[in-house]
């Protein structure tokens, strides 16, 4: 069984540790426990990691966010990946600091990333875990917040709950969206 996951962010140092690249910071972090090196493909930055016969296939899109769904479809296609297993890690500005929800499916809701998968994927049918990033900036200042930088108390509780990113991810692969909806959203 072989599995995409895609955490979505923007590439470059300006942007490493901005709420945008939340995803990016899960893979990351897992690849860094699980002692993976994600090396420069086409289109995105790739590792794969194997789990109790799965193929873990973890990307991060070199496309920027808005050109997220180029790289999500060329790694599908050329792994020939069912859009059942795949799953992408996104901010979600409606969501607390740090909290996790997963969705088997669910609207774009403005993010550029998600409507850009949308689009190459013909549709919203693919699971997607959102990570919190709260929604604490003045009106008309959501891009400033999005490309801003956690504060250390908001960086602490990240990194703290991207472990349980980690479990997630495996459940989903292990065990599909919707029982791993029932044991894990907060």
């Amino acid at each position: 069984m072989k599995y995409l996951i895609v955490g979505l962010g923007n590439i470059g140092p300006k942007y490493a540790f901005t709420r945008h690249n939340v995803g990016f910071m899960a893979l990351d972090k897992l690849a860094a426990e699980e002692g993976l090196k994600f090396s420069m493909e086409k289109l995105a930055y790739h590792t794969e990691w194997k789990a109790k016969g799965r193929k873990i296939h973890l990307i991060k899109p070199t496309t920027f966010m808005n050109l997220s769904g180029k790289a999500l479809q060329y790694w599908m296609n050329t792994l020939k990946i069912p859009k059942e297993n795949i799953l992408v890690l996104v901010d979600d500005l409606a969501l607390p600091i740090a909290k996790l929800r997963l969705k088997p499916k669910g609207s774009s809701a403005g993010h550029n990333g998600l409507k850009d998968i949308e689009r190459a994927l013909q549709g919203s049918e693919y699971a997607r875990l959102k990570i919190g990033i709260g929604n604490n900036y003045p009106k008309g200042r959501q891009v400033d917040y999005v490309l801003g930088e956690f504060s250390e108390d908001e960086m602490i509780q990240i990194m703290n709950k991207l472990e349980k990113v980690k479990e997630m991810i495996l459940s989903f692969c292990f065990v599909g969206v919707n029982k791993t909806m029932n044991s894990w959203n907060e």
